[in-house]
């Protein structure tokens, strides 16, 4: 068997590179293997602006985004999307006996396998383009036998980019291709928002069609800010036919339009490059009997296009990707010749209009625990967590809002993150906000903005509002119990009407907002109090999600400990561990700071041990530290006073000095109660014994 790079895997062991979590990037080649000197990587599309929108399109970001993936794991392979990308660079080094294919020492080359599999090193990213979803950087790359290679030239050209992108598409764009041949095509539609792969799949129908074929191009209305049909017809010129922009979330409404403008004629191919909950239906709707529906990824609404069709008992051939072709290099060659004046006209567009690109929403998926774990630091190792874990990753796929509780600490911000991130709406605006930081007095201005001059001091060109910021996406609220009643009934008003006025307004502003809000006390427990609105608090509630405390998923708190110090140790560039009776003295304490006074702890820890071992011992004293003073009585001195002890006596005067801790420390016989884990009755009782 050919290498493929399984000597290369760290983690899990006995996984294969693609699937594996951590493999080795080191820069000394073994037997069978090659170096290539890295310079281009191209993104997966889905990979890439989902990473575009967690990093929320700044550029720095995404540089670090990127080289913490590589870095963590030793290779380029987005956790969330469990997708890839390809590279191309400098053939570096090779071992003895490598067959090279008639290529050499130095020559560029093109790797058409995906960089999931390949260990890889990056020094430096100088540069990223946006629009294209590529990268010009420095590092290296570890290819295998198994590896495919392609030359390539004029690496910096922009031929070059729109060759690589092709390439990116592998073999789904060839196997539709050889699709088409096999039909009569009179009609084709393409449903995408990405525009150079649009130019490529419309020019790969009509080189493949026997027949004319009129292509027709869906785009969703809210996927370009600013984009006219103007301005696609000048980049598109005549490898379009017809185009329309739709709300791809109403699809009965889409097809109707598309159906009127094609004067009810359906379609016989469609081309689904589109993720928008929706599209799938839209292909459906508008699909002629006996046609045939592409899907370039399984990702982009392919189990839910086959459901729909079923329901509308369609007979429709669903063709969906294909991975490595031996033709792919060939024909995108050919394509990229064919098309490289219209994506010249893109180019061009893209160099006169510096706005963001435009957002393409990346797939959902499917996740797995294992990939869980992995995502962004989330590590758990309780059963507990795992189950919360599949709630929130069941959770994110509904486009409701959520309440998320749990105590200061727990990471009920972290939760946000990991549904956002597997949400339809990870691609759109994410705005966080902390509810207990906004004054009264601003706090409808915050969230629903204002018009110029509408108070003093207010801005000259007005201002937006969270709502507005966050509008097609999503808006956390955080400590959303800290509002007032007034502001409340507001919000209440927003949720069910999904409209607002800023403040000095007189035009209703529409919005379509995820809202997500999280409380350190359940929201219940405030409206029984009277403190948060009973109807707020059921439009809140579609799903609940509670972030159980530290200290009942013990089993995660070791691997927790150890992720820490590891960062720490990177951090300052000393290597620590626990030794092994640590992490049982860890997993003993209370965490009533949770994971947030667990990573504190690590981090003193670090600092306070000389040596390159954390103990037990050092760990005990400094969680003793945290005890005040006189709350753990101290049984020595009766035991040298006296050959006996007052056993009730002791219990009673420790017992004492605890309830007085836990009223001082929480402040009410609620909060102390719940702290010492007790009914509120049997506190209050003991607080009038011992006169408290």
């Amino acid at each position: 068997m050919k290498n493929f790079g399984l000597g290369r895997v760290l983690e899990p062991k006995g996984s294969l590179p693609v699937t594996a979590w951590k493999l080795n990037n080191s820069k000394e080649l073994n037997a069978g293997e090659v170096r290539v000197n890295l310079k281009r990587i191209v993104f997966e599309r889905e990979n890439f602006f989902q990473l575009c929108s967690i990093c929320q399109y700044n550029e720095e970001q995404l540089k670090e985004r990127i080289m913490k993936i590589v870095n963590e794991r030793g290779k380029l392979h987005n956790p969330y999307t469990e997708s890839s990308a390809l590279f191309a660079g400098n053939i570096d080094e090779v071992t003895d006996n490598f067959d090279l294919k008639g290529l050499k020492l130095g020559d560029t080359v093109v790797c058409m396998a995906p960089m999931a599999g390949i260990p890889i090193y990056i020094e430096s990213i100088d540069e990223i383009d946006l629009f294209y979803g590529e990268v010009s950087c420095t590092g290296y790359a570890i290819c295998f036998e198994s590896t495919k290679f392609e030359p390539i030239k004029e690496l910096e050209s922009k031929y070059s980019l729109h060759l690589l992108r092709a390439l990116e598409e592998e073999g789904s764009i060839y196997g539709i291709a050889e699709e088409v041949k096999c039909r009569t095509v009179k009609s084709a539609l393409i449903i995408g928002s990405n525009l150079c792969e649009t130019i490529l799949y419309a020019q790969m129908t009509r080189n493949s069609s026997p027949s004319d074929v009129t292509i027709s191009f869906v785009i969703d209305s809210s996927s370009f800010s600013g984009l006219k049909e103007d301005n696609l017809r000048t980049i598109f010129g005549s490898l379009i036919d017809r185009i329309y922009f739709v709300d791809l979330s109403k699809p009965a409404v889409a097809a109707d339009i598309i159906m009127k403008g094609e004067k009810n004629e359906p379609f016989d191919v469609i081309i689904n490059l589109e993720n928008i909950k929706g599209c799938e239906s839209v292909a459906s709707l508008v699909a002629e009997e006996k046609s045939l529906i592409c899907y370039i990824s399984l990702n982009n609404r392919y189990t839910q296009g086959l459901l729909t069709l079923d329901c509308m008992g369609k007979d429709v051939t669903n063709y969906c990707l294909d991975g490595y072709s031996s033709h792919a290099y060939d024909f995108a060659v050919e394509l990229v010749n064919k098309v490289e004046p219209i994506l010249g006209r893109l180019d061009d567009f893209y160099s006169k209009n510096k706005k963001k690109p435009n957002k393409v929403p990346a797939s959902l998926g499917e996740r797995t625990q294992t990939a869980a774990q992995y995502i962004d630091g989330f590590i758990y190792k309780s059963d507990i967590t795992a189950s919360m874990v599949e709630e929130i990753l069941n959770v994110s796929q509904y486009d409701c809002n959520v309440i998320i509780q749990g105590e200061t600490g727990v990471g009920k911000e972290r939760v946000f993150d990991l549904i956002h991130e597997n949400s339809p709406r990870r691609d759109k605006p994410c705005i966080k906000i902390n509810c207990a930081t906004i004054q009264e007095s601003l706090a409808e201005s915050e969230f629903f903005g204002y018009e110029k001059g509408s108070f003093t001091g207010a801005q000259a060109t007005g201002k937006e509002g969270y709502f507005e910021l966050a509008n097609n996406g999503t808006l956390f609220m955080d400590e959303i119990g800290s509002l007032s009643l007034v502001m409340q009934s507001k919000l209440l008003r927003v949720l069910q009407e999904n409209t607002y006025y800023r403040v000095g307004g007189t035009q209703p502003k529409h919005v379509n907002v995820r809202v997500i809000c999280a409380n350190n006390i359940p929201l219940k427990t405030l409206v029984d109090e009277g403190k948060f609105r009973e109807d707020l608090y059921y439009r809140l509630n579609i799903c609940l999600i509670n972030v159980p405390p530290l200290r009942s998923r013990k089993d995660d708190i070791s691997v927790l400990a150890d992720a820490f110090l590891k960062n720490y140790s990177k951090k300052y560039k000393i290597n620590k561990e626990f030794a092994s009776d640590a992490y049982k003295q860890l997993e003993e304490y209370y965490w009533p700071g949770n994971v947030r006074e667990l990573e504190n702890t690590v981090h003193r820890l670090y600092i306070a041990q000389k040596g390159q071992i954390i103990d037990a011992y050092s760990i005990d004293c400094l969680l003793n530290r945290n005890v005040p003073n006189g709350i753990v009585l101290d049984v020595k001195h009766e035991l040298q006073a006296s050959e006996t002890l007052d056993l009730n006596r002791i219990m009673e005067t420790q017992e004492k000095k605890i309830i007085a801790y836990a009223l001082q420390k929480k402040g009410s016989t609620r909060k102390a109660a719940d702290y010492l884990g007790i009914p509120q009755t049997t506190l209050a009782r003991k607080k009038l014994k011992y006169n408290l």
